[in-house]
């Protein structure tokens, strides 16, 4: 007979969870190894031609209808969420062309320029995940210390761990495991936790116990995230049209930025946080530890410094964070569009120079921008 004061053991399941508490990972939820029930929707959304020149996506659209795809023996999903905090940097949301007081260089990237006329701040913004380093490996070393973990707790069993560029329908499987619901912005959403949280999962053959799938959403009637929206990326609720959303074309775009959609990237150098910071939901998060480390140096950088840069400066400043991604033809770019949009006379002599640099995508937004600002001068905008 069981003695009613035995203290049973905490389950494999349990263990598992508060490992990858302890590696920072401060969400995890278990979901059966099943086909992804969104697949039908993301073939859709691809035929739709809303992932852009993200060629990838279509290629290894397949394999993502199963995790089988990546383990083939997958029995189990450990869904996992790190947090990377919201709150940092820039949190206006706007763009401030129309407030000069707030639009500035710094001193060193002015040093030339009249001593009178500097303002204190540099402007450009960057996404909150990318303020600090490489998410990649971050994540990756700590997906595969608790993959290794769970293969050492239980002897024959097999785990691969995955983060963003393996074929899993993440969003998918976390809602499933219980993390959140899919929200209009098409980002998951914690109730407690808000959205700023990175992805992660490890896959297994054992046979784990699935937590509770999360089969409500809370959005309601509110669409603060696709009115704020500055380049209207959002089809309709629950859909994203990657080619507009401000991620992709200050990242995975490659060459040049359609023309129409310049003026709306507005001071974002790297990414867009927008439709996350006016959700309501991540207006008061409950408090606890953010793992992810952050540079507040990264926050916001100096366009007019960014353009002086040359590839070795480049590589030396950024190969260790999630800009290196962009390579500094995008950067660059990206830098000569956001100061054709602030639409500060003291940036022509940066993007001048620019007009010499050897990749057209950088000559091509230099000379759009210094249109732009002498356009703004025309008309005393200035």
């Amino acid at each position: 007979m069981r003695n009613p004061h035995t203290v049973e053991p905490p389950s494999l399941e349990d263990r598992l969870k508060a490992e990858a508490t302890r590696l920072g990972f401060s969400l995890s939820g278990i979901a059966p190894a099943t086909e992804a029930d969104g697949f039908a929707r993301f073939q859709a959304w691809l035929d739709q031609g809303y992932a852009g020149e993200m060629d990838y996506l279509h290629r290894h659209s397949e394999q993502r209808r199963h995790p089988s795809s990546i383990l083939q023996s997958v029995r189990s999903v450990l869904m996992l969420g790190m947090e990377y905090g919201a709150g940092f940097g820039i949190r206006d949301s706007g763009f401030r062309n129309e407030h000069k007081e707030s639009v500035a260089f710094t001193d060193s990237a002015l040093h030339s320029l009249n001593p009178e006329s500097r303002i204190p701040n540099p402007v450009g913004q960057v996404a909150s995940y990318a303020q600090g380093p490489d998410y990649h490996r971050f994540v990756w070393d700590r997906i595969n210390s608790l993959a290794a973990w769970l293969e050492a707790e239980v002897p024959g069993c097999r785990a691969k761990a995955v983060a963003d560029t393996a074929p899993l329908l993440e969003r998918d499987f976390a809602r499933r495991a219980g993390l959140g619901w899919v929200g209009k912005n098409t980002m998951l959403i914690n109730p407690r936790r808000g959205s700023f949280f990175f992805l992660a999962a490890v896959l297994t053959d054992r046979d784990l116990k699935p937590d509770p799938t999360f089969a409500t959403t809370h959005c309601g009637t509110c669409t603060a995230c696709l009115d704020a929206c500055p380049t209207d990326a959002f089809a309709q609720p629950f859909v994203l049209d990657a080619s507009k959303c401000i991620s992709y074309l200050t990242i995975e775009l490659r060459g040049e930025m359609p023309v129409e959609l310049r003026p709306k990237v507005g001071d974002w150098l790297y990414g867009c946080d927008v439709c996350q910071d006016v959700c309501p939901w991540n207006r008061k998060p409950s408090p606890g530890p953010v793992a992810f480390p952050h540079n507040p140096e990264m926050e916001s950088l100096d366009p007019v410094e960014l353009l002086g840069l040359d590839a070795d400066a480049f590589r030396v400043r950024f190969k260790p964070t999630s800009l290196w991604r962009n390579r500094r033809a995008g950067l660059l770019r990206n830098a000569a569009i956001v100061l054709g949009n602030i639409g500060d006379k003291r940036a022509l002599p940066a993007l001048e120079k620019a007009l010499t640099d050897p990749d057209a995508a950088i000559r091509d937004a230099a000379t759009w921008a210094i249109e732009r600002i002498h356009e703004r001068i025309g008309g005393r905008k200035m």
